[in-house]
Parts: structure tokens; sequence; C-alpha cells
């Protein structure tokens, strides 16, 4: 189980702080310098780290846009940047009164530089890996963090290695990572095989590992809830009752909670308006689900995982030690849905005029299996997550659309076919 230091960000800073910044294990407690030495876990227990400041801000000291907006939430003042952040909270009437919530807001993620949210991190980590000194950036991905990985380590001129499984990736993530130049390595196996070989690798010191296990990649992502609070307050006057999400890795939801806590800590937000961390999962790859079904503390690996949601076709989330807690301690839950269920949203979404990648749909297939169950009420107003953008699997977006009709090519010709008169 946890240990409480985890949702406590009370405490003297430690003489290990460099300006005010240090590490410290959610396992054990252990605190640690952040930039005199490359880890990614506690020495002493093999906990997972966060990063932990001296002064947390409150709404008063954001200024600017996008994601180092919030650099007062953040280990610099600015980082490796595209620009990145900043991405729009649609409203979707037709969705909103089918699902049946008082109100539902749709963050795009997908309005990113390379397509997702994934850029939130690596702004932070790429910038910290320069600050660590080190020459070669490595990830193992589903597709969006090799995307990102390998534009943000182009623009920082460090070369970038990424592990995709074979067969498994979206083209356009590919093609992203091929275009910016970086080393793709296409291994037997899926994607915890690729993090399993990407983790020794940067043990053994070959590779910065810039997967959502690096501490600094979730403060990135944080800014995620940020946003969305600040834009609900001050579009709604209130903040949502329920945060809704697909959970792959489980770093945004990490990322989401550690947002909540460190805003409740500067008594930015009261206890009573966190937000309720929802997490969604496809049925063939439900770790997360699972977990909280059965009150574990901790997830069990799936070996074998299926889903067309690629993006989020993981049987080992990492992060599950710090997003567990942040469902249970917001008074959330967590759902699988089938792969029929998330197309079908995926199409919904689209109708709305808001494109997204088959894993970002599961947020409202999550919302309206879970309002169906009546887990949901009527009453609530709910934020989803959408976590990338449609073109990043334009075979997938071919599927769940509309077929071409083939017409002849004259005017007259359209005109028949289309019965006009």
């Amino acid at each position: 189980m946890t240990s409480q230091s985890h949702f406590d960000l009370s405490g003297e800073e430690p003489t290990c702080a460099t300006e005010g910044v240090w590490l410290s294990c959610i396992a054990c407690g252990e605190e640690f310098a952040p930039f005199e030495t490359v880890r990614y876990v506690c020495d002493d227990c093999d906990g997972l780290l966060e990063v932990r400041y001296a002064d947390l801000p409150t709404w008063e000291d954001f200024d600017g846009r996008g994601v180092w907006r919030y650099d007062a939430a953040l280990p610099f003042e600015t980082g490796v940047s595209l620009p990145e952040g900043a991405t729009p909270l649609h409203d979707v009437p037709r969705l909103e009164s089918s699902i049946g919530v008082d109100r539902l807001r749709v963050k795009h993620e997908g309005m990113n530089p390379t397509g997702s949210f994934k850029d939130r991190g690596m702004t932070v980590g790429v910038r910290v890996a320069e600050q660590m000194g080190v020459e070669r950036l490595a990830c193992a991905s589903t597709g969006n963090t090799s995307a990102a990985l390998s534009a943000y380590g182009s623009r920082a001129g460090l070369e970038t290695l990424v592990l995709l499984p074979q067969g498994k990736v979206a083209a356009g993530k590919v093609a992203q990572a091929s275009l910016h130049g970086a080393r793709i390595l296409e291994v037997d196996g899926n994607f915890d095989t690729c993090l399993d070989i990407v983790g020794d690798l940067a043990e053994r010191g070959d590779v910065y590992l810039l997967n959502s296990l690096n501490p600094f990649r979730l403060e990135g992502q944080k800014t995620i809830g940020l946003e969305i609070l600040e834009q609900f307050r001050d579009e709604e006057e209130s903040y949502p009752d329920r945060i809704v999400l697909p959970v792959g890795n489980a770093g945004n939801t990490a990322a989401l909670y550690k947002c909540l806590r460190e805003l409740v800590a500067s008594s930015a937000l009261g206890d009573a308006d966190m937000p309720k961390l929802t997490g969604v999962q496809a049925e063939g790859a439900a770790p997360m689900v699972e977990a909280i079904e059965d009150g574990r503390a901790e997830t069990r690996r799936w070996d074998s995982v299926e889903t067309s949601a690629t993006a989020i076709r993981i049987g080992n989330p990492v992060n599950a030690p710090k997003a567990l807690p942040g469902i249970r301690e917001t008074g959330g839950t967590a759902v699988a849905v089938t792969d029929g269920e998330i197309k079908a949203a995926q199409r919904e979404l689209a109708r709305e005029g808001v494109g997204v990648e088959p894993a970002s749909a599961a947020s409202i297939a999550g919302l309206r299996s879970l309002r169906e169950e009546g887990v949901v009420t009527a009453d609530e107003q709910v934020v989803c997550l959408t976590t990338g953008h449609l073109l990043k699997d334009p075979e997938a977006a071919v599927e769940a659309g509309t077929e071409p009709e083939a017409v002849p090519g004259t005017t007259q010709g359209v005109r028949d076919y289309l019965e006009l008169k």
C-alpha cells in the first residue's frame, strides 16, 4: 500500500533541494537532489519518484499562455518549446444531451504541436535532459510518445531512439518519428516488452529515459489539470465534478492527481472541489480497472493485451502506484469499454466537430457507460479528456467514418446521382 507521504506535500525544503526543487519517493519518503544524478526510481526501495517544490503556487502566480504559463509550478522558467498547451475546451451539446449530464466539455489535447498530450511532458522532460547533459534520449511507445520525443529531441539537437512494438503502431505516428529523424527500433513484442528493454538501457546509462516513469515528464502533463480548472472556473464560475480520461500507462491520471494535491496544499483549491478522477480502459487492456474493482493496491500485469485503441494497449501501467490512489482519494472510479463502444464514441465526437484517435474516444464511451449504470449522476459537470488527434490513426478514422461514393465525372451525372431536381 502506498504510504500517506504520497498525498502529503507539506514539510520543509530538504538540504538536497536545488533552487527549491527536489525528488521524493512516494513509497518510503526518501528525498534526492533533482539534477545531480539521473534517477527514475528511489535508490533505497525502487519506489516511484515525484518532483516536489518548496513554494506551491496559487492561481495568481500564473501568467502567459500554454504550458510555460505555469512555470511557477514547474522546475524551470521555460523549456524546449514548440510551443504546447492552451488546448481547447469544447462544448459538445448533442453529446451532453445524449449522455444526460448537466454539463459536458471536451478537453482536446490532440491540438498540441505533434497532435497529443505527450508534448506537455516532453517540453519539461527534454529541458531536464539538457540540464543533465545527456546525449541520447529514448522511449518505448505505442506511438504518441515517440512522435513527441522525436520532435522535441530534434528541436534540442539531441539523438533520439524510439522502441515500438512491431506492427502495432499507427502509421501516422511512425511517420512523425521518422520525419523528425529518430532512430526507430521495431521490437518483437508488445509495448511492455519495449519498456522493459528501454528501462534496462536507461539503467545501464546508455540512454536518458523519457517515458512517464520519468517524474519530470508528469510535471508537464499536470498542466492539463491546471488548464481545465482555470478554463472551467472562468467560464462556469465553478470546478468540474469529474474528469474522465483514457488510461494506458496511467501517467495523466497520476499527473492530474498531483496537480490537484498541489492546489489543495497551496489553498488554491478546497478538498471538496477536487474533481473525481475517472479512468477508462479498453476491455482487452484493463489492469487498472481490474485493480479498482478488486480493491487491490497494485495492478496485475497483463502479458496479453489487444485493442484497436492502440494508444492504450498497455498491460503493465508503470504509474499505477501514483494513479490508483488518485482515483480512490478523489472518489473516482475506473471502467472498461469495448472497442465497438470506443468506435461509436469516436463517431459521436466527430459529429460534434471534434476529431480524435480511437483511444481518446474511450473517455466518452466510459462516461456513457457510467451514466447508464448510475455511477455518474445527471447533475454532474464533467470534462472528458481526449488525448490524440484523429490523424494520428487515419486508417481507424476511415474505418469509423462514411464510405466514399463513386459518381460520374459530370455535373449532370452528380445531380442525377443525388436525385436533385
